[in-house]
């Protein structure tokens, strides 16, 4: 079965999760055309992902110009369709956190994409995020594209649905993926109960590599590490301050953010302004095996998260047998069980994150090994690839042999 995919920035250091997804339907028997928008000149540090960008089509590479020239086309040669998917672009952007233009973009992209789908005999489009992607998948639809489904990860859907228009592109499409139980709740809000079974919940999942890795004692250190994108929502401010709390009371410590974003210059003026420079150590984005180095080199994983989908980073984490220490946000407590899994502390709470990181460094050699292989059985029976995306594929399967007589062919 021929199926495309299609994201606004891939490949990405953020996005392995969707490149484990695709090459684990590509082993089940699926071919899989990878779309993105943009990400063509993007840097990169894995070796995988240089692999990847060189499958992908890019729907703005070519610039203006082409992008004018498939909607010139489009509208030329299928006045009906243009004309529809021209109105819901409209109606998208009229009460939009974007302006107008940019919807209308959004068109010119979907009447780029479409032609490459039905020359590629594509029979279903799948968008990761309820953002832009899904909108522009929409629009290939109405187009003539394919019958399309689209994942949603959180938070930012979640923090605006309204402006983004999930409810209609949940309507539109022939099912939405959930990568959580709470993900799930938050879509039942957008939606009326008799609409609730388009809804399914798949969760990311980790390959055998994560797996089939003998087992690394944690280290005799007082290191933690946290793996995120330096953002407000992942709370590292949070733990810069815990941190300097800890360092007041003599508590040995040393603390690594593995990342980069729009806080770090932020970050780091309060590392700074607590003279942590020789505790708290920034690495800036790095590959997927210097992300497992950090892990394995430290004592626990801590992610501080004031809002979450469900973080990929903390299943990582407890494949290789390293215990948790997150907050009560979103997915995070259907997989991490405090007490057993590691520690669990309300949002926003420095004293009990305090509490926690203290109780961590305190814990026996023998309790934190117990904890992570804990969370290793916990991870594998949750969120192994083949398990997960083979449930995904029956899902592409379902809805595309509902349909056999409006699958496209080449020309």
């Amino acid at each position: 079965m021929r199926i495309a995919y299609l994201i606004n920035q891939y490949p990405a250091v953020s996005h392995t999760f969707i490149r484990r997804e695709i090459l684990a339907l590509e082993r089940q028997g699926f071919e899989v055309t990878r779309i993105s928008i943009r990400g063509w000149d993007r840097e990169l540090v894995d070796e995988e992902d240089h692999l990847e960008r060189s499958r992908t089509r890019y729907v703005l590479r070519d610039g203006a110009f082409a992008l004018l020239s498939a909607l010139t086309r489009m509208m030329l040669t299928r006045p009906i369709h243009f004309t529809r998917a021209l109105i819901l672009a409209w109606r998208m952007g009229r009460r939009a956190e974007r302006p107008l233009p940019v919807h209308f973009a959004y068109l010119a992209e979907a009447c780029r994409i479409e032609p490459w789908l039905r020359n590629a005999g594509i029979q279903h489009l799948h968008a990761h995020f309820g953002t832009n992607s899904a909108e522009v998948a929409m629009l290939v639809h109405v187009l003539g594209g394919p019958k399309w489904s689209f994942t949603v990860h959180g938070p930012t859907e979640f923090d605006k649905p309204q402006l983004i228009g999930l409810t209609q592109k949940i309507l539109r499409s022939e099912f939405v993926v959930a990568v959580s139980s709470f993900g799930r709740s938050q879509l039942y809000r957008c939606l009326e109960y008799k609409r609730w079974p388009k809804v399914e919940v798949v969760r990311c999942g980790l390959d055998a590599s994560f797996f089939a890795a003998p087992p690394a004692p944690a280290p005799d250190s007082h290191r933690f590490v946290c793996v995120g994108r330096l953002v407000e929502q992942k709370g590292q401010l949070l733990l810069v301050e815990a941190a300097h709390r800890l360092a007041k009371r003599g508590v040995d410590l040393e603390l690594v953010l593995v990342g980069d974003g729009e806080m770090r210059t932020t970050i780091q003026a309060l590392i700074a302004r607590y003279g942590l420079q020789d505790r708290i150590r920034i690495t800036g984005s790095v590959s997927n095996h210097q992300v497992r180095a950090e892990i394995l080199a430290s004592r626990a994983l801590v992610l501080p998260s004031f809002a979450e989908g469900l973080p990929v980073v903390i299943m990582e984490a407890m494949a290789l047998r390293r215990p948790i220490i997150s907050t009560f946000v979103a997915g995070i407590p259907e997989l991490v069980v405090p007490g057993e899994h590691g520690w669990l502390v309300p949002a926003g709470d420095i004293d009990a994150l305090v509490e926690a990181m203290e109780n961590c460094l305190d814990a026996s050699p023998e309790m934190i090994a117990r904890m992570g292989q804990a969370a290793y059985d916990r991870v594998r029976g949750r969120h192994d690839i083949e398990r997960q995306v083979a449930r995904l594929g029956e899902l592409f399967r379902a809805e595309i042999d509902s349909r056999s007589n409006t699958i496209f062919l080449p020309t």
